[in-house]
């Protein structure tokens, strides 16, 4: 069984169209993903810095991790492989780091 497109979309100027329009939205989506997980990198790292309480520095951290991992994953999708700047960037501490991936 073959899969042919609806006879409006077979030239291939159309065709090619269509694909960049469907890249297009593709490209923003992750631009869009990455911008919100970079958000909550943000936000997760102030609670961190800003709270002194001990006894929810664990949870914070714990948090904080999820976050900077989620972010780092969401870079790779995009093709962005190094992560050292943006590690200089946010200030992750290394305490952070260490939880990468750890549940």
């Amino acid at each position: 069984m073959s899969l042919r497109p609806p006879s409006h979309l077979a030239g291939a100027a159309a065709a090619e169209a269509a694909f960049d329009a469907l890249g297009h939205e593709i490209l923003a989506e992750k631009a869009a993903a990455l911008g919100r997980a970079g958000q909550r990198v943000e936000e997760t790292l102030a609670r961190l810095r800003d709270n002194a309480d001990e006894q929810l520095r664990p949870r914070l951290l714990k948090d904080a991790a999820e976050a900077v991992h989620g972010y780092f994953i969401q870079r790779e999708l995009c093709g962005l492989r190094k992560h050292d700047a943006v590690i200089r960037e946010y200030s992750i501490p290394k305490a952070v780091l260490a939880r990468l991936g750890a549940k």
